[in-house]
């Protein structure tokens, strides 16, 4: 594994990047799995024959997501600005890419997912935007979703928090194909709708696809990076929801203590 919890292999004559997150069982995006994609990217993104980058979850699961501890307030800004950092950096290359995605894809893990090209998804595979569960919301997500998938299936996951199955993102859009085997049908699309083709076309067609998602990136996304910073880490719930997590315990939101308080407020005032 290396450095970085990342397996790094250039394929068909270095036309495919293959990324494996490689720490499993949880997979999880955080700074050194960030810093690993951000090297790789450094060492083949700008080859002129590559042609796609596919990302794949060693084990059971694609990515749990984000560190959790990354997201405490003190540390949220540096993990929103590598994990933005690496989406920017994916839609300035304009490379294709490919998520072979099995067991779950959450959070940060399915904002990645959900940015590539296209998604290979086993059966068993799961997608979710569980963020809201712990206080918070997930920046990039908010304008890749309703990008890719239409407003209200993006509300439905970043505000509910739950997750969809693989005949859902299927149907959804969000998944390209159901497979048992889904490594081997991504290699399988890539041989044939992919590497016959120009590399430096590819990218053009990529960027000119990503049009409007680059725009929302470019303008919507740094007001909600803001807005995350300086207004929802500032809340309680928002550390709240992070500490409990962290501390697997229950979380105890800012409006049922002042319930609380009301209530025990009132209790004593009818003796």
């Amino acid at each position: 594994m290396g450095e970085h919890p990342l397996t790094v292999d250039a394929r068909e004559g270095g036309q495919v990047l293959h990324l494996l997150l490689d720490a499993p069982k949880a997979n999880v995006l955080d700074g050194r799995m960030l810093a690993g994609i951000s090297a790789a990217l450094d060492r083949h993104g700008e080859s002129a024959r590559l042609k796609a980058i596919v990302f794949e979850g060693a084990g059971v699961h694609f990515s749990f997501g984000a560190s959790v501890p990354e997201h405490t307030r003190e540390r949220a800004g540096a993990m929103l600005a590598q994990l933005h950092g690496l989406m920017r950096r994916l839609l300035a290359l304009g490379v294709p890419t490919a998520a072979v995605v099995r067991g779950q894809c959450l959070g940060g893990g399915l904002e990645l997912a959900g940015f590539c090209s296209w998604v290979f998804a086993s059966p068993t595979a799961a997608f979710g935007q569980p963020e809201i569960r712990l206080a918070v919301y997930p920046p990039f997500a908010s304008v890749l979703l309703p990008w890719r998938l239409g407003g209200g299936r993006a509300l439905d996951l970043c505000v509910s928090g739950r997750s969809i199955d693989a005949q859902t993102a299927l149907a959804w859009g969000l998944a390209h194909a159901v497979v048992d085997d889904p490594s081997a049908a991504c290699a399988r699309f890539l041989a044939e709708e992919i590497l016959p083709k120009s590399a430096s076309s590819l990218r053009r067609a990529e960027r000119a696809a990503r049009g409007e998602l680059a725009r929302l990136v470019e303008h919507a996304l740094p007001g909600l990076e803001r807005d995350y910073l300086e207004d929802l880490m500032e809340t309680h719930d928002a550390n709240e929801g992070i500490a409990a997590f962290i501390e697997r315990r229950p979380a105890r939101w800012e409006a049922d203590r002042v319930a609380e308080a009301g209530e025990h407020t009132e209790r004593e005032q009818t003796r």
